[in-house]
């Protein structure tokens, strides 16, 4: 990412902007492709070798075989489209949000219904940084 961006103080947060969306569109269109049964059965049966048809980088390939969740946001996936490698697997929403949280699926749908995370200690990286960085 070329320019520094007051958001990217804030811990696990990877905002999909337009910068992030051109470092990720072959990702994510691998992800859309997913939208056709047979390229679902494509994917199932060698995945390797269905990435293969898209020019994503080392590191966007390696996240999407390790199922690096969090990985895939940082290299310019969009949650929205990598989720859809999830639904391939037969997972849901939550099973990857427990995931991405390090926690059960369970854990996090009680954490979620509970209130959510705290924010104590998830706001900014930078401890001189203000609560509100445009104001």
């Amino acid at each position: 990412m070329s320019k520094q961006r007051d958001y990217e103080n804030i811990p696990g947060t990877y905002v999909y902007d337009a910068e992030r969306g051109r470092i990720g569109y072959a990702l994510n269109m691998f992800c859309m492709s997913l939208n056709k049964a047979e390229n679902r059965d494509s994917f199932r049966d060698n995945e390797a070798a269905y990435l293969d048809r898209f020019p994503v980088t080392t590191e966007q390939r390696r996240t999407v075989l390790a199922r690096d969740w969090l990985g895939m946001l940082r290299v310019g996936g969009n949650i929205y489209y990598t989720i859809k490698i999830a639904f391939c697997d037969g997972l849901t929403f939550q099973d990857v949000a427990g995931k991405m949280s390090g926690m059960s699926k369970e854990a996090y749908a009680q954490m979620m219904l509970a209130g959510g995370r705290s924010p104590d200690g998830n706001r900014y990286l930078d401890p001189t940084a203000t609560e509100t960085p445009h104001g």
